[in-house]
């Protein structure tokens, strides 16, 4: 699974961003191997930062997204592009990619919701 890691700094050891629009980075990991490929944000300082970079996260074609935080209109985008989104999540991008794989797995092994 590719999941799309909004982040403060450019590797696994930064962390996880509060601001989904305005985070300078955003980390495409693979949650097998940890193997991860960086993407600058450049609409961190745009207006509707939030929708522009749902749009283009939409576009790399990952399964999930972890963030600390996210808006209504980022959400929705995702949402329709069937993209799970985990937020208020914090820690590193390391940590946040465990826990959401422990969280995954099980829910997998007892098919809830």
């Amino acid at each position: 699974m590719r999941i799309g890691v909004i982040s403060e700094g450019d590797n696994l050891g930064s962390y996880v961003a509060d601001d989904f629009g305005h985070a300078p980075f955003f980390l495409i990991v693979d949650m097998d191997t940890l193997d991860y490929t960086v993407v600058k944000n450049e609409f961190a300082n745009s207006d509707g930062a939030g929708m522009k970079v749902a749009d283009a996260i939409v576009g790399l074609g990952v399964d999930a997204v972890i963030t600390g935080g996210i808006g209504s209109h980022g959400l929705t985008i995702l949402n329709k592009a069937g993209i799970h989104v985990a937020y208020d999540e914090e820690g590193t991008v390391e940590e946040c990619v465990a826990n959401f794989k422990r969280r995954w797995e099980l829910k997998k092994k007892f098919g809830s919701n």
